[in-house]
């Protein structure tokens, strides 16, 4: 019986979820805050592969977002199941059993799952070399259901720690064996040298965003704007941005480059600060050029006769007003000017782009770089984009493309290696050393 006055709601339809988002005005995200997901990158700046990708998903509807962040994949998914937040998304994965729960939007990346130890310890070749291992897992990972697949593991789960904090207790010897994403992993050994891959748990798993089940509307949302995100190259730069230059892992070299750090730097150090900062320039990229260039060796010369720890040619010296390609303060401050040339040829391009675009230009030549820029509009790409001029590069070298072009051919595949080392080496100077230590001096 209806009071005098009162409204009968027990017909109408719960409002949907996606048009509750949009009444309110506000995405909310649950999310980890890890390299892989969501995080603060050295100007203090929010970033992440989610981070870019639900900003982006958010301006597809016309809202803003509201982040909360959680320490552990079991806090988020509890949260998740309790309305909470709008949608998981922490580089989570699609599995059988949280598929009976949740719903999923499209799959955005495929990784493996790995076994991870100190790399003193022996690669694991077979089944009865996994059973002579300990595994401590995080809580609610994917991970957990891989290794109830293999019996012959002693595992056992840490209900505090996430897979970035295993992955440091792996590297102290304090737990014997964790495991993580590819994804993770590559750009965690860089820091942590001593940690190593020793087994494939599971291949080619997927990671998409998760929600709660019967919001149809809200999945199909999300599924038409990844569609259009995938088609516009978005999801292909995103996946270059934060993991193009992680692909390149070479033990020894990290080694030297991490003792040089302490060895070597210390005596040009203010010269790459003074010099990056006069010429727009961050301090810590000018230093992993440097490296990249000559290991921060005044010395250095190569048998095409470029010199100095900038490796500069004569006649860019002498344009630059160099007497002496072996004084290292001369050198330095030259090559920081022109590198900011090279950056004055992209100069209506966004960073970090601009600076990868730039490095390409510094190693490849102006000529040669405006013809691959003149190719990649032929090709329908962005030259613009270093996920796409990265691609471009190498079809310098191919008779086929370079026969047309003004400059001939090149040995395009050089610039890309080269930025992408730079791209490690620069990560490797912020990690040691800090933004307030390097970078933050400007």
């Amino acid at each position: 019986m209806l009071l005098p006055g009162s409204i009968d709601r027990s017909q109408e339809k719960p409002v949907a979820l996606l048009n509750k988002i949009k009444q309110r005005g506000v995405l909310t995200i649950l999310t980890t805050n890890l390299p892989i997901t969501y995080y603060y990158d050295r100007e203090d700046n929010l970033t992440g592969p989610e981070y870019d990708m639900t900003q982006s998903f958010a301006k597809s509807l016309q809202v803003k977002v509201e982040y909360k962040v959680f320490d552990t994949t079991k806090a988020v998914i509890e949260a998740l199941r309790n309305n909470e937040g709008d949608i998981a998304a922490s580089s989570l994965t699609v599995t059988l059993e949280r598929k009976k729960e949740f719903d999923f939007g499209p799959v955005y990346q495929v990784v493996n799952e790995l076994i991870v130890c100190h790399r003193s310890k022996k690669r694991i070749i077979n089944k009865d070399d996994l059973a002579n291992i300990e595994v401590v897992v995080a809580a609610d990972s994917s991970y957990m259901e891989s290794l109830e697949d293999h019996a012959e593991i002693s595992w056992s789960v840490d209900e505090t720690m996430n897979t970035e904090n295993l992955l440091t207790q792996v590297a102290e010897k304090k737990v014997e064996c964790t495991t993580s994403d590819s994804t993770l992993f590559s750009i965690e050994r860089r820091f942590y040298t001593e940690i190593q891959d020793k087994y494939t748990l599971s291949k080619s798993s997927e990671l998409a965003w998760m929600v709660n089940k019967n919001n149809n509307d809200l999945v199909s949302s999300i599924k038409n704007w990844f569609e259009a995100y995938k088609n516009d190259y978005e999801m292909a730069y995103i996946l270059e941005k934060y993991y193009g230059y992680v692909k390149i892992f070479d033990y020894v070299d990290t080694h030297k480059f991490l003792a040089r750090v302490k060895t070597r730097l210390p005596k040009y150090k203010d010269y790459f600060i003074d010099a990056a900062t006069k010429n727009d320039i961050k301090p810590s990229l000018l230093a992993a050029q440097s490296y990249q260039e000559s290991h921060w060796d005044r010395k250095a010369k190569s048998p095409t006769g470029v010199r100095g720890i900038m490796m500069l040619t004569q006649p860019v010296a002498k344009s630059l007003g160099v007497t002496n390609r072996l004084n290292a303060e001369q050198n330095i401050y030259a090559g920081a000017k022109f590198l900011a040339k090279m950056k004055k040829m992209v100069d209506d391009v966004e960073e970090p782009d601009q600076s990868w675009l730039a490095l390409a230009a510094y190693n490849v030549g102006r000529g040669h770089f405006r013809d691959a820029q003149s190719l990649a509009r032929k090709l329908n790409k962005n030259p613009d984009r270093w996920s796409e001029m990265r691609q471009v590069l190498p079809l310098l070298s191919q008779k086929k493309y370079y026969k047309d072009l003004r400059y001939g051919y090149a040995r395009g595949n050089e610039p890309v290696r080269y930025v992408t080392r730079i791209r490690n080496y620069d990560e490797l100077l912020h990690r040691h050393f800090g933004k307030d230590e390097f970078d933050g001096v400007r």
